[in-house]
């Protein structure tokens, strides 16, 4: 990281942003580039966007940077635009998973891209990370190819891809790349490109924290504090072996007391350095200081980029979950230790957005992956450095954990008190468990920062399910709620919660999805956003989903893997739409419960389905026949076309 600024140091004003086009490289006067940014997203000058983030970094640490966005990767002609790079490549597929971006839960294609101009999708190819890099090798052979974000970053391990169903490589054998950079790459990019512009080959560059890279068949694997996975081989043929690979890497995320792993792909290995160290709150407040002009590239013109209309007026506060959910990739990408940015950074953000002739006085959102984790941390620093516990929340809060919402309500009530600001609004979601631990910041939220609506998310109703989440009890969302009514009636307005509830993950079978919708029901509450579970790499619950078993006890668990159950499970949630009624009958006549069909209160479906169903009703003159219903306009003819 550069030397951070000084404190009592105005930050600078935006600067025009990096260069796309050989024009714009020329019009700086430049005649050529140390390195070329290769994204699989639209350019948008943002702090919520890696590549303004890095670029960014790396143009005040003094490199010539240019953007390579969205490029034509049919071709490597886009890649030799800017001439060779003097120090090397650095691809990205962009903030998202390109397969992710790509396909839905049930593998459809998606007809949208909300990191493209007009939300327009095909901007980018499947596994962007390996087009990228094979062109990149293509264009310039011998420059050095670093690849990073979150798809590379997963991926750094052989993993279960979901969209192929099956086990793949390592990406960084795969890609073929020099370096993969895991995690936030902001600290090990920087080491990288300085030892590469002392002369050092990249060959050279293989002990920093937070990068993997590839040996080969004569090249030994370092032994010094490493433990060998698995082999690739292994975890293909034997799913016991791929949970065991999962468990060990997972234990060694820490970076405080995480080992080298080593796996072997054939001849080959794959090594994988310890994690980067957190940064410092001076290096994270620099890394949000930068001049960014939190707009998109002027070449994009009047074309929106839906992506950031969510996050334009946004304020991120924190980095890092230690909630260490088992389906979700923030723990595994951003760390599991709170990064938080000092106060007098994110009120100088604020002024500056202020400032800004479109902000209409809301600060859309003040937080980050969870909205209430700001400046809580361990407690004893000398027991973090020894933990290898997945999660400080599960399945109690850690008794060492500094949970104190003191510095996050002085920080509130600063940001609201600033000139030409009128409502400063919590967006990100909040952890209920940890909220129900301060009255005072319920109340400060309810009466000040809620927009008539707080994401909370729940996520499933039973404790099997949510054990294996590593969610609280129903329970606590449940008090959680009643709170949350109670803050908001004292100050004398209505809001809702909206809560997020996930189908098909791994434990939930349909009995349990039955229940979940029983629940709804007996609460009131008619989610209009549901999850689809998505097996994404790394994750624990995609080693659940891939393998049938918990890697962190061994044990079975149940998984639904067809499309079909998946879509009834699915349809469970959101039981009260006419259009699911089909498939919520059919659920409850798989598990045997006929018993919540009828007029009853504690009935899902009625007696007969409703006419927006889908699904035809017999004929008037008919209605007791016992002929099935829905098989088309009067099934006892041959035909379904009506009489005149």
């Amino acid at each position: 990281m550069p030397k951070p600024r000084s404190t009592t140091r105005a930050t600078p004003a935006a600067s025009p942003p990096l260069p796309i086009s050989p024009e714009e490289v020329a019009g700086r006067g430049w005649d050529g580039v140390d390195v070329v940014f290769v994204t699989g997203d639209a350019y948008v000058d943002h702090p919520s966007f890696a590549m303004a983030v890095l670029g960014r970094l790396m143009e005040d640490a003094g490199y010539r940077v240019a953007i390579l966005s969205q490029p034509d990767w049919r071709s490597c002609e886009p890649w030799r635009q800017f001439g060779r790079p003097r120090l090397c490549f650095a691809v990205s597929a962009g903030n998202m998973d390109s397969m992710v971006n790509h396909y839905t839960a049930n593998r459809k294609v998606r007809n949208d891209d909300a990191y493209s101009p007009d939300g327009a999708p095909g901007r980018r190819p499947d596994r962007a990370t390996l087009a990228y890099c094979q062109r990149a090798r293509e264009a310039f052979p011998g420059v050095p190819v670093l690849a990073g974000g979150i798809e590379a970053s997963l991926r750094r391990l052989a993993h279960y891809d979901y969209w192929s169903d099956k086990v793949r490589r390592s990406i960084v054998l795969d890609a073929k790349a020099d370096l993969v950079v895991f995690g936030m790459g902001e600290r090990g990019l920087l080491e990288i490109l300085r030892r590469l512009a002392a002369g050092e080959s990249v060959q050279q560059i293989r002990e920093v924290r937070g990068t993997a890279y590839a040996l080969g068949a004569s090249q030994p694997p370092p032994e010094e504090n490493a433990i060998r996975l698995p082999s690739y081989e292994q975890v293909a043929a034997d799913k016991r072996a791929f949970a065991e690979m999962t468990r060990i890497a997972h234990l060694e995320t820490n970076p405080y007391n995480a080992r080298r792993l080593v796996q072997y792909h054939g001849a080959e290995a794959v090594v994988v350095n310890p994690p980067q160290f957190p940064l410092e709150e001076a290096e994270i407040d620099r890394v949000y200081e930068l001049p960014y002009t939190r707009r998109p590239h002027p070449a994009y013109g009047a074309r929106p980029i839906p992506a950031l209309e969510v996050v334009r007026h946004s304020i991120q506060i924190i980095r890092g979950c230690f909630g260490g959910c088992a389906f979700c990739s923030i723990t595994a990408h951003e760390g599991r230790i709170i990064q938080s940015r000092s106060a007098r950074s994110i009120l100088a953000e604020i002024r500056r957005l202020a400032e800004d002739p479109a902000f209409a006085g809301v600060v859309s959102d003040l937080g980050g992956p969870t909205a209430n984790m700001y400046r809580m941390n361990c407690s004893r620093p000398e027991v973090r450095a020894r933990c290898r516990r997945l999660s400080c929340l599960h399945p109690t809060i850690c008794r060492l954990l500094d949970a104190s919402h003191g510095p996050l309500i002085r920080l509130l009530k600063a940001a609201r008190s600033e000139a030409n600001v009128k409502r400063v609004l919590v967006a990100s979601g909040i952890r209920t468990d940890l909220a129900q631990r301060s009255s005072a910041y319920l109340e400060q939220i309810a009466r000040h920062h809620v927009g008539g609506h707080l994401k909370v998310a729940p996520e499933h109703a039973d404790p099997g399910v949510l054990n294996l989440m590593k969610k609280p009890p129903i329970e606590n969302f449940e008090a959680f709620a009643g709170r949350f009514r109670s803050a908001s009636r004292k100050a004398g307005k209505q809001q809702y919660l909206v809560a997020y509830f996930i189908a098909g993950h791994p434990g939930s079978d349909l009995g349990a999805m039955i229940e979940l919708a029983c629940y709804l029901k007996r609460t009131g509450q008619r989610p209009e956003q549901v999850q689809d579970f998505i097996p994404g790499p790394f994750d624990l619950a995609t080693c659940m989903y891939y393998t049938g078993i918990d890697p962190m006890t061994g044990r079975s668990v149940y998984v639904a893997r067809g499309m079909r159950e998946r879509r009834l499970q699915r349809a469970l949630l959101q039981f009260f739409k006419p259009e699911n009624d089909a498939l919520v009958r059919e659920a409850l006549h798989k598990a045997g419960r006929r018993d919540l069909i009828g007029p009853g209160r504690k009935c899902l479906v009625p007696t007969h389905p409703p006419r927006k169903s889908g699904r035809r009703l017999p004929d008037r003159r008919r209605a007791k026949s016992t002929e099935p219903v829905g098989h088309g306009y009067r099934p006892h003819r041959k035909t379904a076309r009506r009489r005149k």
